[in-house]
């Protein structure tokens, strides 16, 4: 019997390369109200405010508030900026490192940025089973040893099923319309109740308490930026489905500054009333604390499936013959898997320090890509390697972790970030050789 003449055709979809392929126009549906949805959603977490609460006691008060809003401003307008490339080209992630790094070397990158997701997805699993078993203890349902594999397990099988669907659907029907108004209240409420705390407290006396030391304005500047930073290698992926580029930036920007200045303020407000090494607990003993951390604790799916997802996209680009649903089936059952078995607070450092290689690493993608370059007419006709790039993010990685030992004062990512950026945009290709190349 002779093939079907679909057959090819459907071969052919099967191992096209979505991730390094701009989307087509007609699938661009997210509008600016979208990206702010999402990245006000992926924005909330446990893990911000346990960030936050680092700030304190080292911090005055109103020393960390400025850090926090200066911090987000800098750190979504990062965010953001990436976000208008992925929605001006249309790529992902991945194509965006193929433009600038070159077709063979940014294997490289992608590889590191898999596996950075897989240990954030899993740490984000771990997250969301020790505060489903915190919950469940303090209402007396759990109780038994088996209880945190099964929670595992639960969450694990919330992002599969969640992975297994539309992403656009997801983003603009779960999260726009019934995620982001629970957590608002859930956020509102908790305000609400540590605001109150601190009032019978001593308002005045916690805003006017000044620092202990041990961590100037730019570390902690640092700290702040370094939530919407990690977020980096991920936005392009959901705004290269925008319908314009200034529209992804502004809901980025703004969605995800706003979600960051408040976890990090309630953070500092709950060190600040409740002082304790277990945020979960503190947020526990809240009034109607209980149902406002269920309701950020679903809230945090969200952001396991960010990982999985983007996990997903950057493995389709090295082997496509695997969709990206597929992929992320997968991601999220090693994320699963992994989560029942790793220490994953002890893994947190490493997981940071790999987190470092991606400040400089768009730092370089910024300078070349975000002053008027065509990023997929690069891709088209991108090298194997990329060497100027390539030695740029190599010595932005070195700043990053050398600037603290010269400079104590002067943080890590900034310092890297600017380094990166400033040196790649002043080493651009002008239009000029770029049209000679073509």
């Amino acid at each position: 019997m002779s093939p079907s003449p679909a057959a090819p055709a459907s071969a052919a979809a099967t191992s096209a390369n979505e991730a390094l392929a701009p989307v087509a126009p007609d699938r661009r549906v997210f509008q600016w109200h979208d990206h702010a949805s999402l990245w006000f959603s992926l924005g909330v977490g446990l893990l911000v405010m346990q960030v936050g609460a680092y700030l304190m006691p080292a911090l005055g008060t109103q020393e960390a508030l400025v850090a926090i809003v200066a911090g987000s401003i800098v750190g979504a307008g990062l965010l953001g900026w990436v976000a208008k490339l992925g929605a001006d080209s249309g790529l992902a992630s991945a194509g965006l490192m193929h433009a600038v790094y070159g077709r063979t070397f940014a294997g490289l990158p992608i590889l590191l940025n898999i596996v950075q997701l897989v240990g954030w997805g899993t740490f984000e699993l771990v997250v969301m089973r020790d505060a489903t078993v915190a919950i469940g203890r303090q209402s007396g349902a759990m109780a038994g040893a088996h209880w945190p594999v099964l929670a595992t397990l639960l969450w694990g099988g919330v992002v599969m099923l969640l992975i297994s669907g539309s992403m656009v659907q997801l983003v603009r029907k779960l999260i726009a319309r019934v995620a982001l108004p629970l957590v608002v209240l859930s956020l509102l409420w908790l305000s609400w109740q540590f605001l109150s705390l601190a009032q019978a407290q001593g308002l005045e006396a916690l805003w006017m308490r000044k620092g202990e030391g041990g961590m100037g304005m730019l570390p902690a500047l640092d700290l702040v930026v370094a939530m919407p930073i990690s977020w980096l290698p991920l936005v392009a992926d959901y705004a290269r489905h925008g319908r314009s580029g200034g529209a992804a930036l502004r809901g980025t920007w703004a969605g995800y500054a706003l979600a960051n200045m408040w976890c990090y303020a309630l953070g500092v407000l709950v060190a600040l009333t409740l002082p304790s090494q277990d945020l979960v607990q503190a947020l526990l003993l809240a009034q109607g604390g209980l149902i406002a951390l269920s309701l950020i604790l679903i809230d945090e799916v969200d952001n396991a499936y960010g990982d999985a997802y983007s996990g997903a996209v950057s493995a389709h680009s090295l082997l496509p013959r695997w969709s990206v649903r597929r992929w992320g089936l997968g991601v999220a059952v090693v994320c699963t898997a992994l989560a029942l078995v790793l220490p994953m607070h002890s893994l947190e450092p490493f997981l940071l320090l790999l987190s470092s290689v991606f400040v400089p690493l768009f730092g370089v993608i910024l300078g070349r890509l975000a002053f008027g370059a065509d990023a997929a007419a690069l891709v088209a006709r991108a090298p194997a390697v990329q060497a100027v790039p390539v030695a740029i993010w190599l010595a932005g990685v070195a700043v990053y972790h050398l600037a603290p030992k010269v400079a104590a004062d002067a943080g890590s990512a900034l310092p890297a970030l600017a380094f990166s950026l400033v040196l790649a945009w002043a080493t651009r290709p002008r239009a000029a050789a770029l049209a000679s190349a073509a």
